[in-house]
């Protein structure tokens, strides 16, 4: 970078305002209001806040999802203030420099696990994204590429044929996240990553997300409602109420000084006696043991087989 040049963050938000507009009977609705916020390249940003608070919006904004075609008048949009992702400005971003985005932005969505497509194979599942972009990509580069991906979010190659039916929900997840990151992105973006896991596997989900940046060198953006999740994780954390930041800095930045009535609240239930409990109520056996573990085959296939009907 020369001297006196802008740092370029990997995520910019000014003052940023994001609502749906009207649909039907429905009203207007400001889903974020006033967000100002930096991720620092190489940084993991955990976002924290409740239901309704405004994460998944901000992710599907900042990921480019929410512009992409077919969403019509349910897509949220920018209404105030400015954004930027990797150098792109959403506002108003354009169909091509919404796919360069997009190229360089790994999504991994809320409930990930349980929407991959039940009739693809894990290996067709992970080639999906660049089969999208360029449907005579090399095959032999791409099957190199995607056992590439299943290996480094440590599943066996076995699984390439397999159906999602046929892998335990923290297998899925990280099919999900293979997929995510088969572009190599600059950029990850993790709503809600240990969603529906089994608090088995929980902590090595999210340790695996720890441990591929480090390793990739990319960007996080981590959305979640456990704050137990991002303290494995962040750098920092940034607390959203009712759309707005209430915190931003370190979890000790965050709790041991908080200024809002919110924060304040989710900082007496860390001290208090309720998160003793919490701490002594961990899972049997070892993070990662689902991993491990088959699942019935026969079970799945009476219950989620989506061949289970053909003669």
């Amino acid at each position: 970078m020369t001297r006196g040049a802008k740092p370029i963050f990997p995520i910019s938000t000014s003052d940023l305002t994001i609502e749906y507009p009207p649909h039907g009977v429905s009203p207007a609705h400001v889903a974020v209001h006033g967000l100002t916020l930096q991720i620092r390249p190489g940084e993991v940003l955990g976002l924290l806040g409740e239901s309704g608070s405004g994460k998944s919006t901000l992710a599907s904004v900042l990921s480019g999802a929410a512009f992409a075609p077919g969403l019509g008048s349910a897509r949220p949009i920018i209404t105030g203030g400015e954004a930027t992702v990797l150098g792109f400005r959403m506002r108003r971003i354009g169909r091509r420099k919404l796919a360069r985005l997009t190229f360089a932005v790994g999504l991994l969505e809320q409930n990930a696990a349980d929407t991959l497509p039940p009739t693809m194979t894990v290996a067709e599942i992970v080639a999906e994204p660049v089969l999208e972009r360029d449907r005579r990509y090399n095959r032999r580069a791409l099957d190199a590429r995607v056992a590439t991906m299943v290996d480094a979010v440590r599943l066996p190659l076995a699984v390439l044929p397999r159906y999602p039916y046929e892998l335990s929900n923290g297998q899925r997840q990280r099919v999900a996240l293979a997929r995510a990151l088969v572009f190599g992105p600059s950029l990850l973006i993790a709503d809600e990553p240990t969603a529906g896991v089994d608090v088995t596997v929980r902590d090595a989900v999210i340790d695996l997300i720890g441990e591929l940046q480090r390793e990739r060198s990319f960007s996080a953006l981590v959305i979640s409602s456990d704050l137990k999740v991002l303290r494995r994780v962040a750098n920092r954390i940034g607390v959203l109420y009712q759309g707005v930041l209430v915190g931003l800095g370190t979890i000790d930045e965050v709790f041991d000084d908080p200024w809002h009535p919110y924060v304040a609240g989710l900082a007496a239930a860390l001290t208090g006696p309720e998160a003793d409990d919490e701490a002594g109520d961990e899972p049997d056996g070892k993070p990662g043991d689902e991993h491990d573990r088959e699942p019935d085959h026969e079970e799945g296939r009476e219950e989620g087989d989506p061949r289970a009907d053909r003669s």
